[in-house]
């Protein structure tokens, strides 16, 4: 049994061939699928944040609204980069988007990948100390929010505060309890898969990772979760950790399916390089009739040793072609791979 989300980069584009013409119709489309995801039985409505581009960016915004229109679907996202993020504004704005989804947020985090612009976090306020990497700047913001998200006091109080305080150091608030437990780490290898597991962070692989071994990418994929999940029994905590991994997978069902991703399945992964050092491995898409589908999905070892799997949708389709794409592997795929009784 797996939980079966989906993850949306929320793209919008003015071209009168899009069905997502601005950053508002990328906003309401996404509450809209979230709620039709919900209605068919999914688990959960993820999306992914970029920034300085045509695309979803602040998303505690749009998960709070997500929140609100929905009751039982997981919300969260896919990843946030910590290099862009203030730790203590963003365990605020993370705990009241929890609290408004009683408890429903799985927030994914990452040190983020390349983007749209040259170091676009100096933009935003933000520069590695000395002697820090941008990445290691990441990980630090990263470890900062996990304090923040403990909810222990740490700030002095004013002695003559404008509204009264409790007893003691005072924490950021609101406070959601629970959320510490539901962070989870993008790792892009298997060494920060490692350091999540040692954090105490859930784990979401995506469709890339560093090209470590030059295996096929879910062979690749699959020893990373492995290697988390030793990791975690080595540090001794006491909870089950999640894992998730992304894929891009069409049940060719009928003529617009075929029309749009009829040749999709075909492609293999492919091998390239993030920055001038990072060899990285991009995992192929699947898009096959149903039975060959199921023959092609029951190959892959990542998706047999994660418990969570995120379906990537074309969101600029439209959200009543994405809800299609949803319910088809719901209905006509679950059910065979052995995700849904």
């Amino acid at each position: 049994m797996k939980n079966i989300g989906f993850l949306s980069f929320g793209h919008w584009t003015p071209s009168p061939q899009s069905g997502t013409r601005s950053a508002a119709d990328a906003l309401l489309q996404s509450i809209d699928l979230a709620v039709a995801a919900e209605e068919l039985g999914a688990d959960g409505a993820y999306f992914r944040v970029h920034h300085f581009a045509r695309q979803l960016a602040s998303p505690f915004p749009l998960l709070a609204a997500v929140a609100a229109r929905t009751r039982s679907i997981e919300i969260g996202t896919g990843v946030i980069d910590m290099r862009y993020e203030n730790p203590l504004y963003m365990a605020e704005s993370a705990s009241a988007a929890d609290l408004i989804s009683g408890g429903r947020l799985q927030l994914g985090i990452s040190r983020g990948s390349p983007e749209q612009v040259i170091d676009g976090w100096r933009y935003f306020g933000y520069q590695p100390a000395e002697g820090e990497t941008d990445a290691d700047m990441g990980r630090r913001h990263t470890e900062a929010l996990l304090e923040v998200l403990r909810g222990e006091g740490f700030a002095k109080p004013n002695p003559q505060p404008m509204f009264p305080n409790p007893p003691g150091l005072l924490r950021t608030e609101p406070f959601s309890a629970g959320l510490r437990d539901r962070i989870w780490w993008g790792a892009g290898s298997n060494a920060t898969a490692v350091w999540a597991a040692k954090l105490g962070m859930n784990l979401q692989s995506s469709t890339l990772k560093d090209d470590e071994t030059g295996e096929a990418f879910h062979v690749q994929q699959a020893q990373q979760i492995r290697a988390y999940r030793a990791a975690w029994a080595e540090a001794g905590h006491t909870r089950t950790p999640r894992v998730s991994v992304s894929r891009s997978i069409f049940a060719l069902m009928d003529d617009r399916d075929r029309a749009y991703f009829g040749r999709s399945g075909e492609e293999g992964d492919k091998v390239g390089y993030l920055d001038e050092k990072t060899r990285a491995i991009f995992g192929r898409s699947y898009a096959a009739e149903p039975e060959q589908l199921i023959k092609q999905l029951k190959q892959d070892e990542a998706i047999a040793e994660a418990d969570t799997l995120l379906l990537t949708v074309p969101n600029q389709l439209g959200v009543d072609y994405n809800a299609h794409v949803i319910e088809s592997i719901l209905q006509h795929i679950a059910p065979a791979m052995g995700w849904r009784s």
